[in-house]
């Protein structure tokens, strides 16, 4: 069983394609505009253990937020279609991890039923030409997308570059413990017999 997918999305404000293998090994080609969104969706990749492809075109002279929400949008229903009927699959993953004064948990349900909270507290900022703003964007694009529950707490946190991409990494460990297969529940992780 493959678990791949190839998403794109084309509109007057973005041009986006993303390539996804849930069983994969950390590769990752990634082209945006946005280089620190690039290298957070190498955080994904690598952390996650997903081979991960993304070419990104958009309008960035206005500002990052279509091609940063566009980007969370396709990733998302790549995650969705890469995961077929979802049989077999653990559902759920949380991971809490640090980077130095920095710590987040990410929490997430591969329910069907898109939720999203957002507890991390990041003031208004750019990092390179990225709003820090578009951190949250990103995550409420993918959540509704890929149709999962996910919650983002921040414990501690004073750098915001740190608090960003230890957010990314936390929800890769997450989606990484969610979409993995488990040998002893091979049916649809639910008592409904059904995620959606």
């Amino acid at each position: 069983m493959t678990r791949k997918a190839l998403v794109e999305r084309k509109t007057k404000e973005t041009e986006i394609a993303v390539e996804i293998d849930l069983d994969g090994t950390g590769k990752s080609q990634i082209q945006t505009p946005l280089p620190f969104l690039s290298h957070m969706l190498e955080q994904i990749a690598r952390h996650g253990s997903f081979d991960l492809s993304v070419r990104a075109e958009g309008d960035v002279e206005i500002d990052g937020h279509h091609t940063t929400e566009d980007v969370g949008i396709v990733l998302g229903s790549a995650v969705r279609q890469a995961l077929g009927d979802r049989h077999g699959i653990r559902r759920y993953g949380s991971a809490t991890l640090p980077m130095d004064e920095a710590l987040v948990t990410a929490a997430l349900d591969l329910s069907g039923r898109p939720y999203f909270v957002f507890r991390v507290p990041i003031p208004k900022a750019k990092l390179g030409n990225f709003d820090t703003e578009l951190c949250e964007v990103f995550f409420e694009a993918f959540a509704r997308s890929a149709q999962v529950n996910l919650h983002l707490v921040m414990h501690e946190g004073q750098n915001l570059h740190h608090i960003i991409e230890i957010s990314f990494k936390a929800f890769s460990r997450a989606l990484r413990q969610a979409t993995e297969l488990d040998p002893r529940s091979p049916g649809v992780p639910s008592t409904k017999g059904s995620l959606e």
